[in-house]
């Protein structure tokens, strides 16, 4: 049964694919280039084979969706009987992909709104799954468009690195840049600030550094009703260890999501990621 308005996302939102079946969530990819070969996030690269070359310190970049890829996710949506469309993705200063569907959504056969959420990962997903409720209950565009928005204001995102070097080799630091002396000799907590990512706090050990992360999830989440994921790359003890004890110390828990990242978001962050965000409802 079609909704009466769509959503559409990127494939940075790392959605589970229950949910995105659940919800008739559309996600469009982006690109990994991996040497000389240009790859669709999700389908065909995954993040082991990435985790892989980037310890290989084979040559990796990423690229945005075309405005065609949105187009036909646009039309797809239209098919299938969307009278409106809400268009959801990763923070613009992380990737061109909002402009590029900005350009699409002047030519959709239907109202579309792109929205940068100023998010990525399941920061951005959850974002999703708010709009795609408010759309089931019979909300308009702007209701779905208010009910991600709000999410994306009460969002919290941390995350370890075990280096800052692939964030610098990107260009990813942002502010934290200028840290990067110092940094690099201890390990880095970062965290989503306005769109951007910044430089937390610089703590001495990796075991120190993961249980602080523990730590700002579970003051972040407070009482009241929260969903949280706990993303990694290459590190899923680490990651399962961090979500049993966020399952026994957050009271208001609802839905928790454990993942590994893809290949786009685990260019920019290297192998042995691990971040929870932290999304009251």
């Amino acid at each position: 049964m079609s909704r009466h308005v769509a959503i559409v996302t990127d494939s940075t939102a790392y959605l589970p694919q229950p949910a995105m079946s659940r919800h008739g969530i559309i996600s469009v990819p982006l690109t990994v280039v991996l040497g000389d070969e240009a790859l669709e996030e999700g389908t065909e690269i995954s993040a082991r084979s990435l985790a892989l070359a980037l310890q290989k310190r084979r040559s990796v970049t990423t690229s945005r969706p075309s405005p065609e890829d949105f187009v036909r996710a646009y039309q797809a949506a239209a098919d299938a009987g969307a009278t409106g469309i809400v268009s959801l993705h990763l923070s613009a200063e992380f990737s061109g992909t909002y402009d590029a569907a900005v350009l699409a959504a002047k030519t959709a056969p239907v109202p579309v709104r792109v929205v940068d959420t100023g998010m990525v990962a399941m920061a951005l997903g959850f974002c999703a799954l708010a709009a795609a409720e408010v759309s089931e209950a019979g909300g308009s565009v702007d209701e779905a468009v208010a009910a991600a928005e709000k999410r994306a204001s009460g969002m919290s995102a941390y995350f370890y690195v075990d280096t800052l070097d692939y964030l610098r080799r990107g260009g990813r630091i942002g502010a934290a840049q200028a840290l990067l002396g110092s940094a690099l000799a201890v390990k880095p907590l970062l965290t989503l600030d306005g769109g951007r990512i910044e430089m937390l706090e610089k703590v001495r050990t990796a075991s120190k550094a993961i249980a602080r992360l523990e730590e700002l999830a579970v003051e972040r989440a407070g009482s009241g009703a929260v969903d949280v994921a706990v993303h990694h790359l290459a590190a899923p003890e680490r990651a399962e260890k961090l979500a049993q004890r966020l399952r026994e110390r957050i009271p208001g828990l609802v839905e928790l999501h454990v993942s590994e990242v893809g290949a786009v978001i685990g260019a920019h962050t290297g192998p042995g990621l691990l971040a929870a965000v932290v999304s009251p409802r």
